[in-house]
């Protein structure tokens, strides 16, 4: 079984990266299963029903969010359908699920979301205690947890502390794609960070001279921009899985650059 996970979709850029790669990354690899990280999808923050339906429309089977997940009131409206996942340890969050239950051909496949410890303003659960319950019940083949965090050693540590509980735990948000993917020693797979879908002559998937002024020179006033068209990046990775054992096989990162 072939698990394509796509990094954070960055505003148009983002989308336009999918659209220009999807067709050849699918027929290439043979995906049976698609996951990607929506929760900048609108604009660089939060998700859109109109995104929502686009990343449908594309084929996306599940979509994961991160600390931009309620940045819209509408995305309620959606947020409790079964393909789209927030952060499953916000505490005292009524709507949406943080890990839910798919099907392919008769292979129960769990996507889990969570969200790290400095990563939001909301209060959180702590990621460890919140999965330890979703995983003492679950009756997956293989189970994959986005993990929208931060920092790298935190990431890893909870990979490690899970040992082979999990198929993978793939990290998002820092927008970076990091070369440490590989097959744990404990038996699942890792990255730090998949990394991100959009303008790649920038910073985060934004215009760099617009985050030069925020970040850098500490302009209050100025707002992050998103541009139309330049070079974009496309970062994802293929999760390969044995068909009778559901093992991790191997894993290939990908990072195809482009212009529009």
């Amino acid at each position: 079984m072939n698990i394509l996970f796509v990094g954070d979709i960055v505003g148009k850029l983002g989308r336009k990266a999918l659209e220009l790669n999807f067709p050849n990354v699918i027929e290439k690899y043979n995906i049976d299963f698609i996951i990607a990280n929506g929760e900048n999808i609108t604009n660089g923050k939060g998700i859109s029903q109109s995104h929502y339906s686009f990343l449908k429309n594309l084929g996306v089977d599940c979509i994961t969010l991160g600390n931009h997940y309620n940045h819209y009131n509408e995305t309620y409206s959606f947020l409790d359908n079964d393909d789209i996942l927030r952060p499953l340890n916000i505490k005292n969050e009524k709507y949406g699920s943080g890990s839910r239950l798919f099907e392919y051909k008769g292979v129960k496949i769990r996507v889990s979301n969570l969200i790290g410890t400095d990563t939001i303003n909301s209060e959180i659960i702590m990621p460890y205690d919140s999965i330890l319950e979703v995983i003492s019940n679950d009756e997956s083949d293989i189970h994959i947890i986005d993990f929208h965090a931060e920092y790298t050693g935190e990431k890893k540590a909870l990979a490690y502390s899970l040992k082979n509980s999990i198929s993978a735990i793939i990290g998002t948000h820092t927008h970076v794609q990091t070369r440490d993917y590989q097959i744990l020693s404990t038996g699942p797979f890792y990255i730090s960070d998949v990394g991100m879908c959009g303008l790649y002559d920038g910073v985060l998937g934004v215009e760099k001279n617009s985050c030069v002024e925020r970040i850098i020179y500490q302009n209050k006033n100025a707002r992050f921009k998103q541009l139309e068209k330049g070079s974009i990046v496309f970062s994802a990775i293929i999760l390969k899985f044995d068909d009778i054992s559901f093992k991790p096989i191997e894993i290939v990162p990908i990072y195809n650059i482009s212009e529009v």
